[in-house]
């Protein structure tokens, strides 16, 4: 991971070896267009599951399970750990959801910063490259 030169390592929750399992998984980055093209990839984008006037969304269960899981070991982490994190996540529950739900929600939150982290090792690599 060292020899690398990612910048995963900078998201709260994520070490070399989650660090690992997510460039393994994802490859390259550059196969998505945006972040919300891979949080579907990783299965954390939201899907409606509307009844009524009840608003609702709920996880995707398509997707990468396994990159899934890493995105939820790391929002797990957070919300137990990071105060930025646990503050996302209690806003979430005190605007009305439901403790799943606002565990979506950072999930989706951690998958957005992962992209963003892929996406800069990327052009990093690139202009390292030319």
């Amino acid at each position: 991971m060292e020899a690398s030169g990612t910048t995963l390592t900078g998201v709260f929750g994520v070490g070399p070896v989650l660090a690992a399992k997510i460039m393994g998984i994802v490859g390259d980055v550059a196969r998505f267009p945006s972040k919300g093209h891979f949080a579907s990839y990783a299965g954390v984008a939201p899907i409606e599951a509307s009844s009524g006037e009840v608003i609702r969304h709920r996880v995707s269960l398509a997707g990468n399970r396994r990159l899934n899981k890493v995105l939820h070991m790391i929002a797990v982490c957070q919300a137990r750990s990071d105060p930025r994190g646990r503050a996302y996540y209690h806003k979430k529950v005190g605007e009305g959801k439901s403790r799943r739900e606002a565990m979506r929600c950072l999930k989706r939150r951690v998958s957005d910063a992962v992209f963003k982290a892929l996406v800069a090792d990327s052009v990093c690599t690139s202009l390292a490259v030319a």
